[in-house]
């Protein structure tokens, strides 16, 4: 890897404490997305990250805004690795089943451990976490209104017939999934 000037600007754009913000997310997200927030203990994050008590709750003012960023960041990447995918794709018709192969694939292979952090979630957060609700909702209005978007240029492409309601159909490809 070849460093640039533009390289080192950046590195020197971060503070230590961006990078222990950073560090404490991305040891902190495979736990809460495996054993759920209920589950995760601050033990679990202080031995994930090898910093005391206070190295955390100095960068975070709890154990539900570290749950927050944490998922944030599993869906973040889980989005970006979508938009690869898709990207690549030039028809409305190969972008859904580049989404269909990329969750097939993703059960074997997860971008977080423990599985799918929205579904994950979304299950755990149902009624009794309001906070995580909130962000697993709006991850997955994110989610139905790409598939939706897809699926509209499929109809103004002459792709897929006329008929179809792109929202159904992805509230359908999404159960699919």
């Amino acid at each position: 890897m070849e460093f640039t000037n533009r390289t080192v600007y950046i590195c020197s754009m971060f503070t230590k404490s961006d990078i222990t913000r950073q560090t404490i997310i991305e040891k902190s997200a495979p736990i809460f997305n495996t054993k759920g927030y209920s589950a995760t203990s601050l033990s679990d994050i202080l031995a994930a990250t090898g910093l005391t008590k206070g190295g955390v709750y100095g960068n975070f003012e709890s154990k539900d805004q570290i749950a927050i960023e944490a998922f944030e960041h599993s869906i973040s990447k889980l989005q970006e690795a979508l938009r690869f995918k898709i990207k690549k794709e030039n028809t409305a018709k190969d972008k859904l089943l580049a989404i269909l192969t990329f969750y097939k694939n993703y059960s074997i292979n997860p971008l977080t451990e423990g599985g799918c952090p929205l579904l994950n979630t979304a299950i755990e957060s149902d009624d009794n976490l309001p906070f995580l609700k909130i962000k697993a909702q709006k991850a997955l209005n994110e989610l139905l209104a790409g598939l939706a978007s897809i699926v509209q240029k499929g109809i103004d492409s002459k792709e897929f017939k006329p008929e179809l309601d792109p929202q159904k159909e992805a509230t359908l490809i999404f159960s699919i999934i």
